[in-house]
């Protein structure tokens, strides 16, 4: 009842507001009265100027602003290549219209050109923004770029943000395609890149999904009128030489936008793992050398149609496809005071990976309203093949094995977001999401037997998913004054179905697991003006982390003869509260403070049988789960020609789960763990003589908890050197990474044993990259459309 009488008073508001509403229009012409369009029009109400309104002018060069309310205001009429023009007072009690002449630049000789060095960064109380379009940075990679963001760890363990490894990639707010984190960082190219997101505390509009924070990468869109591209090309060296290349074309003309792009690469980079663990009197000193050099190739497109003024249609499309290859290389030495024997094997990897998706979309778009209808279909499939095999040498028998594994996944998502702006102050958003998906895993093992392999059948199992997630949110945008205020709840009902199929006692089984859950996930912050300069913010969200696909199914896979993977079906979802304070200066993170707890936590639970000596790694629900941090961060900007951030992060992470003994059937035991640690990092650019571009990243840390392995120190730098030729059409990187790279380092404690582990990923590499642009420098921006793909996060597959 408080909801509807809320919500009535807020739409009878909009009513009355309404009656209050003017306009400003007109047209916009040239010395020769030809008309210009997309011309920018931008109208600042005085004393309020931090919330602008804007539009561009059509092909006929006419404009429109509507619904403003009564007032002082000043108006700004610019185009490139032409003088700006500006009204600096005008009194607005009814509608105007305003006619403009724009007159053409002068063009002079030995002009001063003052370009920004920096990207444009922001921190509001739900997010931290990092505009790149304007910055002047010559980047190789999305690595590169993730590196300038303040807060935002890049390692061997991938990507990092106060002690949370948990982090979500989106592009465009889908997720990535890529296979892993390497690849993605290393082969996605950063001058397509617009500006970078990272969502701490995820607002209603968000799927509820995850624990940790989202970053969402949003690409440039077509920004030029006229039709312009680039190509791009890189090589390196890693584990042996890795090269790439990339096309992309885009053409805004009249009413019609369109954009594709094509990338292939061979990336290189490897995983070693080096355990020593011990098993009752036995020492087991195991080696595992595992290279990777995949194939990638990607192609994708869409088409947008403007209608008119206010609605638009479009299409986007992708196919994308994966072969890996490669053979994982293990040794280990079993020992103890009489004998010492080995175990040599070898694990061969043969996997494939194709992506087709299709989104169509319609828009309305005005001043104060717009509305995105968007549909998503995937079709996802994964195929793996692996054989387990011994190695001349080995003192240690064991069966060779065999895993075919056959994975189809197909997502549907319909989504309606509708907004509506009935002042500078008050602002009122709406939606909902609906997303359909059946996911069907086939595994089949096999044992070598005079060599050919016969089929163990009750190794063996098919594991379907059927699932639907329906979603409702609301939420408000409200400023008064120095004030900002921002809330919203978020319904979810969604139901889970995981089928089991396999042979049990030669009888044909099947088990049905289900999981409805019905939750409203509220969210909100709100931040105040301090001082011109210093301004502070609160905020709060609940979120939930169901269990990946591939992490329900049972099937147990093997690295080697005494360690594998395992799925767990009797995984149940997470639900973590979250809050968070910043100070910022000048609108840039300061200082922040932010908590988390976390009921029934996923983690990555590694445990070990002392009766068969084999370690298993498997996705458990453990108790719950804490974490503090506490950030510092500060320009870095002494000496001329020097920009940059620097800080330090320090994190409270503890693990806490009580785990069934494997080799004594009702018994428990438990591990409980608890560690501060601090990280400093810098982030910095220097300008060198001849206009090349110095790049350097490091960090240095005293530890960490990462799940129940306890991390020692770590260090990482990495530097690059850039520059443009031919106009700035060229753009040259030089990039050493990992020069500085101590890797991952420590213990691991089972509950009944413990372990020393490293975990080291390729050393140094050296990587040249060049993107030449060609095509129209001028035109108009268009405003680029979000569209989801939570479901494809929990694919989660790894290769």
């Amino acid at each position: 009842m408080k909801f509807l009488i809320s919500s009535t008073f807020i739409l009878f508001f909009g009513i009355l507001t309404t009656f209050s509403q003017h306009s400003i229009s007109g047209k916009i012409i040239d010395n020769q009265n030809q008309p210009l369009p997309f011309t920018n029009i931008i109208l600042y109400k005085i004393g309020n100027e931090a919330n602008p309104k804007g539009t561009i002018s059509n092909d006929d060069g006419e404009y429109k602003i509507e619904n403003i309310s009564s007032g002082k205001y000043k108006i700004e009429f610019s185009m490139l290549g032409f003088e700006t023009q500006k009204i600096k007072e005008f009194e607005l009690n009814s509608n105007k219209k305003f006619n403009i002449t724009l007159k053409e630049e002068s063009q002079l000789l030995n002009e001063i050109v003052v370009k920004s060095k920096r990207p444009v960064i922001k921190q509001t109380a739900e997010k931290l923004v990092v505009n790149l379009e304007k910055s002047e940075m010559i980047n190789t990679s999305l690595q590169d770029v993730m590196r300038k963001v303040p807060g935002v760890l890049v390692t061997n363990n991938g990507i990092s943000i106060a002690g949370n490894t948990g982090v979500r990639i989106l592009i465009n707010g889908k997720t990535t395609e890529y296979m892993d984190v390497e690849t993605l960082l290393s082969d996605f190219p950063a001058d397509n890149i617009a500006k970078i997101e990272v969502v701490e505390q995820p607002g209603a509009e968000y799927d509820a999904s995850g624990s940790g924070a989202i970053i969402n990468i949003i690409l440039k869109k077509n920004v030029k009128l006229g039709t312009h591209g680039s190509v791009n090309s890189w090589i390196g060296e890693d584990e042996g030489l890795e090269w790439g290349t990339g096309f992309s074309i885009a053409s805004y003309k009249n009413k019609l936008n369109w954009q594709t792009s094509l990338n292939y690469s061979q990336p290189t980079w490897r995983d070693d793992l080096f355990l020593v663990r011990t098993v009752g009197d036995e020492t087991y000193d195991q080696v595992t050398r595992e290279p990777y050099d995949p194939d990638n190739f990607r192609i994708s497109g869409n088409l947008d149609y403007y209608l008119n003024d206010h609605h638009s249609i479009g299409i986007g499309g992708l196919i994308s496809t994966r072969k890996s290859d490669r053979i994982a290389s293990s040794k280990t030495i079993i020992s103890d005071t009489n004998n010492t024997n080995i175990l040599l094997s070898e694990n061969s990897f043969d996997r494939e990976r194709s992506n087709f998706n299709i989104n169509p979309y319609y828009e309305y778009k005005t001043d104060t309203d717009k509305l995105v209808i968007d549909f998503n279909y995937v079709d996802f499939v994964n195929d793996n093949t692996n054989i387990l095999s011994d190695v001349a040498g080995s003192t240690v028998d064991f069966t060779n094995k065999k895993y075919i594994q056959e994975g189809n996944y197909t997502i549907k998502t319909y989504r309606a977001d509708y907004s509506k702006t009935f002042s500078d102050n008050f602002k009122l958003s709406v939606g909902t999401r609906f997303a359909d998906v059946k996911t069907d895993n086939d595994l089949q093992s096999f044992d070598e037997n005079n060599n050919s392999f016969d089929k163990i059948d009750d190794e063996s199992s098919r594991f379907v998913i059927d699932e639907n997630i329906f979603a409702l949110y609301t939420k408000i945008n409200a400023s008064y004054g120095k004030w900002s205020f921002s809330g919203g709840l978020r319904y979810e009902d969604s139901y889970t179905n995981g089928t089991s199929t396999f042979l049990k006692d030669g009888v044909l089984t099947t088990e049905i697991q289900k999981r409805p859950i019905q939750k409203i996930f509220p969210s909100a912050s709100i931040s105040r003006e301090i001082t011109e300069t210093l301004g502070a913010s609160l905020s709060y969200s609940y979120r939930i982390q169901r269990p990946s696909y591939n992490s329900l199914n049972s099937f147990v896979t093997f690295l080697d003869p005494y360690s594998g993977s395992e799925g767990n079906p009797d995984l149940t979802p997470s639900y973590t509260n979250k809050y968070q304070f910043n100070l910022t200066y000048e609108g840039q993170p300061f200082f922040t403070i932010g908590y988390s707890k976390t009921d029934d936590a996923i983690a990555q639970l590694i445990s070990q049988s002392n009766s068969s000596a084999q370690i298993r790694q498997q996705e458990t629900n453990i108790d719950n789960s804490y974490n503090w941090n506490f950030r510092l961060f500060a320009p870095v900007n002494f000496t001329k020609g020097l920009e940059g951030y620097t800080g330090v992060i320090v994190t409270s992470n503890n693990f806490h789960a009580t785990i069934l003994d494997k080799d004594i059937p009702g018994e428990f035991y438990k591990i409980n763990l608890n560690k501060w640690n601090l990280i400093w990092f810098i982030q910095a650019s220097y300008q060198l003589p001849w206009d090349v571009n110095l790049e350097v990243s490091g960090n240095y840390g005293t530890g960490a908890l990462e799940g129940q392995i306890e991390v020692d120190w770590l260090a990482e730098l990495d530097f690059s050197f850039g520059k443009k030729f031919l106009d700035d059409k060229l753009k040259v990187n030089l990039g050493f990474n990992k020069m500085l790279n101590r890797g991952f380092v420590g213990n691991i404690d089972y509950g009944n044993g413990t372990a020393e582990v490293e975990s080291n990923g390729s050393r140094q590499n050296i990587q040249l990259r060049m993107v030449y642009s060609f095509g129209s420098k001028f035109g108009k921006k268009k405003a680029s459309r979000n569209t989801n793909r939570d479901e494809e996060n929990r694919i989660n597959d790894n290769n």
